[in-house]
């Protein structure tokens, strides 16, 4: 009897355990749905019980956060690493200053994070889940590449994170904001950029023969479209469309075929280190068409090239200031924010990422009071008329859950070679499409 008075605690504990399994079972064959219930029931549609489980239940209202960590995805290394090296750094050094001189925004310092994309839609899966899961960051801001964003906007926005300033003016970005909330690109459209290249050129150059170089995805294919829906056909024709694949290693065969075609004129719809080789091999075919280049070229380092005396001429587009107006109090405050927290020197670049990081804290600074990813996308629609500082004068931001298009306003610019340096001189009148 001492034996089974001693294990009795036991034997009941057991017998209580037994009895609330039956209650539970009872109660979900008999009382109201619950989570267990509805897991079992997605099951049997094939998904497994945890994504069930995780797709039923109702999420809990968002908590304000506690730390502001950003993140972004761009190429580190390589050839893209350095094309876009500059507009990763001049966001740091806005993001440096801003810690430093001001203390952060709403009373927290920014932490800024930066994984390597690789410039392609693999890598650049890989950094924004690294960014997601590892850095637990708030916002995604200035994915940099039509092809690798376009890898990444769909989960960021069924997961409601915040995809501000968009590195790309693919067309599909800036859309359908109805269908991808979370979305906003800052860059002009490349369809309307090869609109208006296409519409000056039968403006101010008609009957010359029109060629085109880009880069084979959505980017390109917007520009080309863009540059058929501008092009008058009774004033210039298209006689040659060249695509290349990111994995080329010569643009020779392509520069040659465009040659071939008598093309007077060539738009080349590449990043800077493409537009490069492209003018490098047409000098070396003897072949001097006129260029206009994506405005992604506007850069620096492009005029730090001796052979960029050959294309003197060389027409793009701009948005922002020049870099080297530095009797412009923003520009010269850009110089010293870069000078003084940056690594590289202030260009055009340098300028874009500044632009990215501003815009970002403008945001956040008017949504101190609802520090949630719902109240960021709330502050970026209450932009009207947005006029940042280093913008041309006229070219401003008016977003809502509507309207995605950032930047909707651009300057044609047109290259100049003084005392054996390059420079961008604007011409003509700022073109809008509001």
């Amino acid at each position: 009897m001492g034996f089974l008075w001693r294990y009795l605690p036991v034997v009941v504990a057991l017998m209580a355990g037994l009895l609330l399994a039956a209650a539970c079972e009872d109660g979900e064959e008999e009382g109201p749905t619950s989570t267990a219930t509805l897991a079992t029931t997605a099951s049997a549609t094939s998904a497994p019980a945890a994504i069930a489980t995780a797709t039923v239940t109702p999420r809990l209202p968002e908590a304000p956060i506690e730390d502001i960590v950003l993140g972004m995805h761009a190429p580190l290394s390589g050839t893209w690493g350095a094309a876009y090296a500059s507009v990763i750094d001049g966001a740091q050094a806005f993001f440096k200053y801003l810690n430093e001189e001001e203390g952060g925004v709403c009373g927290r310092e920014i932490v800024f994070k930066v994984e390597d994309s690789g410039y392609s839609p693999a890598g650049a899966t890989e950094a924004v889940a690294k960014l997601l899961e590892r850095h637990k960051v708030y916002a995604i801001i200035g994915g940099i590449g039509t092809a690798p964003h376009a890898a990444v906007w769909e989960e960021l926005n069924e997961r409601g994170v915040p995809d501000l300033w968009i590195m790309s003016g693919a067309h599909k970005f800036g859309a359908e904001p109805e269908k991808h909330p979370w979305s906003v690109p800052l860059m002009l459209d490349y369809y309307i950029e090869g609109t208006i290249f296409g519409r000056y050129i039968s403006e101010n150059m008609p009957g010359k023969n029109v060629g085109i170089l880009y880069q084979n995805d959505e980017w390109g294919q917007d520009v080309l479209e863009g540059l058929k829906n501008g092009l008058d056909p009774e004033k210039n024709e298209l006689v040659s469309e060249e695509s290349y694949e990111l994995t080329d290693v010569s643009l020779r065969p392509q520069v040659t075929s465009l040659k071939n075609a008598g093309a007077e004129i060539v738009i080349s719809a590449s990043s800077a280190p493409i537009s490069v080789q492209l003018i490098k091999e047409a000098d070396r075919l003897e072949w001097h068409p006129q260029f206009f280049l994506d405005y992604v070229i506007l850069e620096w380092v492009t005029f730090a090239f001796e052979w960029w005396q050959l294309p003197e001429g060389v027409i793009t587009l701009g948005f922002n200031k020049l870099s080297d107006w530095t009797d412009d109090p923003a520009v010269a405050e850009h110089h010293r924010i870069q000078k003084e927290y940056g690594t590289m020197p202030p260009g055009s670049f340098t300028m874009v990422g500044q632009e990215v990081a501003a815009l970002t804290v403008e945001a956040l600074s008017r949504s101190c009071d609802n520090l949630t990813r719902k109240g960021l996308m709330d502050a970026v629609h209450s932009f009207e008329d947005y006029q940042a500082d280093l913008m041309l004068p006229g070219v401003t931001i008016t977003l809502s859950p509507t309207d995605h298009l950032a930047i909707e306003s651009m300057m044609l610019l047109q290259a100049k070679v003084e005392d054996g340096k390059g420079k961008w001189e604007p011409f003509g009148e700022l073109l809008s499409f509001r």
